[in-house]
């Protein structure tokens, strides 16, 4: 039994995508870069992660704002839960990601140099996906016998203004308002290679307390994903991703402005296990191409903690 269980964790290389994408905080939500985020797993598994990651470089703001030349660093640390569930026969996961975020950074306000320092709570985040086609919900038992071919899956996520705001300030870690992020993906394995896209939008209310009580107004911001995932002896995989996201033009008290985004970032991901309880990720990803100066560049590590569905 006890090697049967351990034969189904060797080949149970799925390690959450939600660290990657998500710790950076509010500055960064449209531009995740999430490999193996639609693959299968045992039912009743949980992840207990934490991560830390380092941003540096330009941000965007909007066009009617007398901001110019911003330079940018944050320091990200996320708190992570995540289930993997049976929802009528399809396997799917919720999880919960609580980030905190420190930002530093200068910049020129109406032409005079300013500077920015703050810490607090980010947005926190939810979501539940849902593998459609090709990955059953599986017990551990039966998992041992799964073999990936195509997945069909499809996701909703949440993110809740509870987080830093300061309304005086044109920057801050928090964005006072909700977001909501539909997505579908598709993967695709081939030997040792999976291939991966997804293809989401990310939708925003209001925020009517905008630097100084000024409504503001956010067109949908669309994105697409692509990972060429390798899976190594032992567990061990590493992906090359991209991302290209457009849209996001916003409005200010009804004026639109010039800020229309259309950016593509590069990224890598590297995930080792440590022990069948423990594996590690180290990740990074840079902007290529930017518009709107969303040209930052990111690095970052996560550590994930496993147990339940049997182990």
């Amino acid at each position: 039994m006890h090697r049967a269980r351990a034969a189904a964790w060797r080949r149970f290389r799925w390690f959450p995508a939600l660290v990657a994408g998500s710790v950076a905080g509010s500055l960064a939500c449209a531009q995740e870069i999430e490999p193996r985020a639609y693959s299968n797993a045992p039912v009743g598994v949980n992840f207990l992660i934490a991560g830390y990651a380092y941003t540096a470089g330009a941000v965007p703001f909007d066009g009617a704002l007398p901001v110019s030349n911003a330079e940018l660093r944050t320091s990200n640390a996320v708190l992570a839960y995540a289930r993997v569930l049976d929802l009528w026969g399809m396997s799917a996961k919720f999880d919960a990601i609580l980030p905190y975020s420190w930002l530093s950074g200068n910049a020129h306000l109406r032409g005079e140099p300013v500077e920015r320092i703050v810490d607090g709570l980010a947005d926190p985040r939810f979501r539940l996906s849902v593998n459609l086609y090709g990955a059953p919900a599986l017990s551990l038992r039966e998992f041992r016998d799964y073999e990936q071919d195509l997945i069909i899956g499809a996701s909703l996520q949440v993110s809740a203004p509870a987080s830093q705001y300061d309304s005086t300030r044109v920057v801050n870690i928090g964005t006072n308002r909700w977001s909501f992020k539909p997505e579908v993906g598709i993967s695709k394995a081939i030997g040792r290679w999976t291939l991966e896209s997804q293809a989401a939008v990310t939708l925003f209310t209001e925020n009517r307390d905008f630097f100084g009580g000024n409504r503001r107004q956010q067109d949908p911001i669309y994105s697409l994903q692509g990972h060429a995932i390798y899976s190594l002896p032992a567990g061990i995989w590493a992906s090359l991703d991209v991302t290209y996201f457009t849209g996001g033009r916003t409005t200010i008290d009804g004026v639109e402005n010039s800020d229309l985004q259309q950016n593509w970032r590069l990224g890598a991901t590297l995930a080792l296990p440590v022990d069948v309880n423990n594996s590690v990720k180290f990740y990074a990803s840079s902007g290529v191409s930017s518009r709107t100066g969303n040209d930052y560049d990111l690095i970052g590590i996560a550590w994930q903690y496993r147990w339940g569905g049997g182990l």
